[in-house]
This record gives C-alpha cells, structure tokens and sequence, in this order.
C-alpha cells in the first residue's frame, strides 16, 4: 500500500537519531514520500527513532509454515561458514551493482568466498577460497549493525536532502564486455554511446526532483530506462555473437538505480586518521585500471587468447583481494607492496603483453597496454567530497578508520555472535538442484525511493521465532536479537539472474508452498543472523542498521544477497539430502 503526504505533518520531535527521510522531505517544503514502514501503522516514516523499536512480546505471532503435502520435500542441508571472523566488510554490493564501486554505500558482512568484489566473475567466484566449513565458495552478504550512542541532528539530514540532486546509476558495460571482434567494434561503440545518452537522459528528468524522494516518480524514469537498456544490450550481445565473438551476462548489467549518495557526502561525521592501522582494519581492496573498454576490435583468430588473458586479468586481481583478506596485520605496507602489489603487477605485464602480441599478429599491435599494469591498494581514507552549486552528485568517501564508517551510518559494527546458513525444502514438492553461480537477493535496501512491494520484515529475537517484525526488537533478558532472511524458494528453470535481479526467481505461496506457473521448485535459502546487543542500547534504539542515505536506517530496509557458488555435486548432495527429509550439513 503506498501513501503521500505533503506538508509538514509529519515533522516531530525525535529523541534519537533524530534523521528520517520523510522528515527530510517535510523540510523541503515540496512533501513526496512512499510508504516504507512505520512498525505496520501505514506511515511515512523513515525513522530510526524509538518509534521504529518495538518489543517483541508486543508483536503477535505472524509465521505461519504450509503443512507439508504428499511429496513435500522436509529435510535441511546446513553451512557454517563463520560469522565474518576475517573481517571482509565492504560496501560493494555484486549482486545489485554489479561493476558499481560502493554501490551500497553501506558496509556489509560477507562470509563464504573471499575473493568477490562488485566485479568478480564466475571465474574468480570459482577460483576463490572460502570460510565455509564443507568448501562452499558461496557469497552470503548483509548490511552490518551498528550501535552509536549519539544523537544526530535532523536538521542536518533535512539541509543535505534539500541539496541533493538524485543521480541515475548504471552499471558499466564497456568495462565488463569481453573482446570485441574487429567486424563488431564500430556497432558495439555506437551502442555504447546511445546507453550513454540515454543515462544522461534520465539523469536530466531526475533533476526535477531535486531535494526531494518520489518513489513514483522514480519508476517513471528507471522502468523505460530498463526496456531501453535491455534492448540495447541484446543489440551489442548479437552483434558480438555475429561477428564471431561470445557475450554472456550481460542482462546483470541492465538495471539501473536511483542514488541519493550526495545526502552522505553532505552530512557531517567524525573524521579519523588516515593510520595504516586504521585503514587495514576497513579491508582494503586492490584498484586496477580497466583493460576490456580500453582495446580495439580483435580479430577472430585472436578472440580465445585475449579473451583468456582478460578472464586471468580479472582472476589475478581477485586473488589479489583475497590475499588481502587472509593476511591482514602481516608487515605493514611493505609486504602488502612486496608481496601482493609487486607480484601483480609482473603479472598483468605479462597477460597485457599475451593481449597485444596476440592482436598483432593479424593486426596492428595495440600500443601502450603496459601503462595499465600498475595497481593500487584503496586503504587511504578520504574526506567527503566538498559540496558545490553544481548538479552533480559528491563521490561518496571510501569507508574511514576502524570501524569502517561512512557518512551517515556511523558507530561500532556489532560481530554476529552466529549465523546459521540453511537450505529447506518446498512443502508443496520436491526440489530441483540450484544452478551454479545463481544470483539472489531477499528484501529490498530501497523502499522509500522504489516503494514497498519487496521489502521483508526480518527482525525478531531467539525464542520468538514464530514472529518477524517491520521495526528493531528490543529483546528480553537472555534473548538475542535476530535477522531472519528467507530467499525466494522458485526458479524458472533458465537464467542465473535477470534484468531487475528478481524476475528469475519468486517466492513460493504463502498458504501451500506452491511455485508459480513455470517455477520449480529449488533448496530454500534461510540464513539467520543473531547478535548479542546489551538491553539497554535496545531500550535507547541505539542499533540501527547500515543503509543508503534516503532510508536513514528503516529496519524495513533490511535485506540479503547470495550468489551459489556451490559445486555441482554439492548442490545436488543438498537437494537429494533434502528430497529425503534428512537433516545434513
């Protein structure tokens, strides 16, 4: 159900974290707001105040299990894979920004594979090693918890939204193309340039919304962009493929999104030394310069040797990254430059220079291909980018000092004290094995700007399982607050994503367990976080989690993303564990 106010109806006092996107909106004097949650009353209300914490003996049961039929499939497969012990935090969110650097702008958990990154192909997921137990080089991510004791200003939010410009982001194609053939490279440049303008296009309507959170409005720019997109997309991916070239997954990289990520770099927060320390303990990343925008059309008798080096390209970094990860606190920034940095640069010489000797022995040799070897680590904290009176939105910082802090989500990550990683059967049917490198997200980060219609509520505490609340649990004594995160449980039978990231998957009916038309059945992904947060920062709503700036911590936010990394065996050891009502790990 969606809701508008205008005016300043909604703007009240707050006694913690004083922020909230619909209070922001108010202050603009030009109201419109979508309905996110306001703990099930129907409100505009974004806050994180003591109104978005409710005590959980206050929720009424509400989970309610299909009773299994004939042929249900009853057993559960489970996964230890750690509880983010390496410290892998990052803001990149692969499965919704692929591409995109700090796409969630907010910092997430990750367990399972350690090499991902937004831009982390099957190849390096593949390649990766991984904290689960059993081998599993699966990506399971989720925003952090954090607990900050101060009070903000909601003025401060209300002025960097009146100043905010919303943005039109899209992921980048060029630089996730594979070579190009020399007959295709003229078409592919064209293309590319009309996905340019048409970006540029949106982003010029978007303006008419400065200073202010339309969720429908958004829909009228982003829906035509996406058909606009998707056709393009096929375009370049069939001329590749006429020319005799290969373009796989590229439908991962038509949707687009709203970003209000100005709001963040407009808003204060605590500054921290930019210490080696510091800056290690915010998980450093490697940044390389892009190698696949950058050539020629190749000729087809060179197109299974570039393209071979370009897939070790994208394989060096990512085992780069997951050094990075598993040696974190060893010799400082010598051994990073040494023993990481060092060694990857020998190596990208040597693929950059399989690449060009490859094109030239049908055509001219690309020139000057070396100059993209050298690579960086990303540690060194930065200060927010420095408003202006231009229409352009402030690059997001990168996250600061210990505790990984971005503007706007600020305070001590909370660890998970346990994660529990399931995979359940369908009461309605027998399960099909997941496909290999199957993308998935529960949840949605973005109600207020793209309105309701995916959000979950996810929270609840250990003992109140047969519960799940739209509002922060305050807990009682012994109980820990919990996240519950169920993926969809259907899939088409086809694709490993699709255009919106949704549409290859569904969830199965709430009463029967039934998939839709078309769907099969497949292992249920459950994952349940829990933390150990003292009763008293519960009872001051002084735990919120990671958001983008226009939710401003709506626990109605919450969300879950996972790629299968499974091995084939493995995901079919767990549907038959499953299919046989067994419990297995």
């Amino acid at each position: 159900m969606n809701r508008r106010r205008n005016g300043t109806a909604l703007v009240q006092t707050r006694t913690a974290r004083l922020a909230m996107a619909a209070l922001v909106l108010a202050a603009t004097g030009a109201l419109t707001v979508t309905f996110v949650s306001g703990g099930g009353k129907g409100t505009a209300d974004a806050a994180t105040s003591l109104e978005q914490f409710v005590p959980i003996e206050q929720v009424p049961p509400n989970v309610r299990d299909p009773r299994p039929a004939a042929g249900a499939s009853t057993g559960r497969f489970t996964v230890d894979c750690g509880t983010n012990g390496n410290g892998k935090f990052s803001p990149d969110n692969p499965v919704a920004q692929p591409g995109i650097r700090n796409g969630a702008e907010h910092v997430r958990d990750f367990v399972g594979n350690l090499a991902i990154t937004a831009n982390s192909s099957d190849a390096d997921l593949d390649a990766s090693g991984t904290t689960c137990r059993n081998g599993d080089k699966s990506s399971y991510f989720w925003p952090v918890v954090r607990i900050d004791r101060t009070v903000r200003s909601g003025r401060q939010v209300q002025q960097a939204l009146a100043q905010t410009r919303p943005m039109v982001v899209c992921p980048s194609v060029g630089k996730r193309l594979r070579a190009v053939p020399t007959g295709a490279r003229a078409t592919v440049d064209r293309l590319l340039a009309e996905l340019d303008r048409q970006q540029a296009a949106a982003n010029q309507r978007m303006s008419a919304s400065r200073g202010r959170i339309d969720a429908a409005f958004n829909r009228e720019i982003l829906d035509p962009l996406r058909a606009r997109r998707a056709t393009l997309i096929k375009e370049i991916t069939a001329s590749v493929t006429a020319a005799g070239g290969g373009q796989p997954g590229l439908v991962s990289l038509v949707d687009c999104d709203v970003s209000y990520d100005d709001m963040h770099a407009r808003m204060p927060y605590r500054a921290h030394r930019a210490s080696v320390t510091a800056a290690r303990a915010a998980n450093p990343r490697i940044q390389c310069p892009s190698v696949r925008d950058r050539l020629p059309g190749v000729p087809a008798g060179a197109l299974t040797e570039v393209n071979r080096n370009l897939d070790d390209l994208d394989r060096q970094i990512s085992e780069a990254n997951e050094r990075l990860v598993i040696s974190a606190g060893q010799g400082g920034p010598a051994f990073v430059d040494n023993a990481i940095l060092g060694p990857l640069r020998a190596k990208r010489i040597a693929a950059l220079d399989r690449i060009a000797i490859a094109i030239g022995r049908q055509a001219t040799r690309p020139q000057g291909l070396e100059a993209l070897a050298p690579c960086r680590v990303d540690q060194a904290p930065k200060s927010p980018a420095t408003p202006s009176s231009t229409p352009t939105t402030a690059a997001l910082p990168d996250p600061q000092g210990p505790d990984f802090e971005l503007p706007g989500n600020t305070g001590g990550i909370v660890r998970p004290a346990q994660v529990l990683i399931e995979y359940r059967g369908n009461p309605a049917s027998k399960v099909v094995p997941m496909p290999r490198f199957l993308r998935a997200l529960t949840g949605d980060a973005k109600p207020t700007s793209r309105g309701p219609a995916n959000a979950r509520a996810t929270w609840t505490c250990s003992g109140f399982t047969d519960r799940l609340s739209d509002r922060y649990p305050i807990c009682p004594a012994g109980s820990r607050v919990q996240r519950v995160h169920d993926f969809p449980g259907c899939w088409d039978g086809r694709n490993v994503d699709s255009d919106n990231h949704r549409n290859h998957v569904a969830f199965a009916d709430r009463a029967t367990g039934v998939c839709p038309q078309g769907f099969r059945a497949i292992p249920q992904l459950r994952i349940t976080v829990a933390y150990d947060i003292p009763r008293d920062v519960q009872v001051k709503g002084q735990y919120a989690l990671d958001s983008f700036p226009e939710e401003n911590h709506n626990p109605f936010s919450d969300h879950n993303d996972f790629v299968n990394v499974n091995s084939t065996r493995t995901m079919q050891r767990i549907a038959a564990c499953i299919n046989r009502g067994k419990t297995c790990s």
